[in-house]
């Protein structure tokens, strides 16, 4: 693997995890209302998070096995629980503690599994392709295609 698609995996977990953190604060302002202006910026920034982490789960997802990632996508668990105990300062108890030691050895036995999983080699441009063939397989062009192209 690359450092360029581990700095993209990374990105796409920490996006997800910190995603989670903001919507949450952001349902804990909603009681005012809809109308709330803390709610509405903190909403998008969330969605907006998490639809960066969507498109970088796609382009990885076409140049790695499924099996190969998903260990990774797994530790989004572990930094959920972590950084709402310390953003949100939510307790943690000790079967949640002893549930996230419990992941992170499962997320060790399957990355061990899948080592020699086969890889694309990921392209110099992989942003770019990533969020363009992102919309593309999103958006009614990609459907057009595929129905002229029968």
């Amino acid at each position: 693997m690359s450092i360029l698609a581990l700095f993209f995996i990374v990105v796409s977990l920490l996006s997800f995890v910190a995603a989670q953190v903001i919507l949450k604060r952001a349902m804990e302002v909603s009681t005012i209302g809809l109308r709330n202006s803390r709610f509405v910026s903190l909403a998008a920034i969330g969605t907006a998070l998490m639809t960066v982490s969507f498109f970088l789960t796609l382009g990885l997802l076409q140049r790695f096995d499924l099996s190969y990632l998903y260990p990774f996508q797994g530790l989004s668990v572990i930094f959920v629980a972590l950084m709402a105990a310390v953003v949100l300062k939510e307790k943690l108890s000790l079967r949640l503690i002893v549930g996230a030691v419990l992941i992170s050895a499962g997320i060790v036995l399957v990355s061990m599994s899948s080592s020699s999983a086969s890889q694309r080699t990921p392209s110099k441009s992989l942003i770019s392709e990533w969020v363009w063939r992102g919309w593309l397989h999103c958006s009614q062009i990609r459907l057009i295609g595929l129905v002229r192209n029968r």
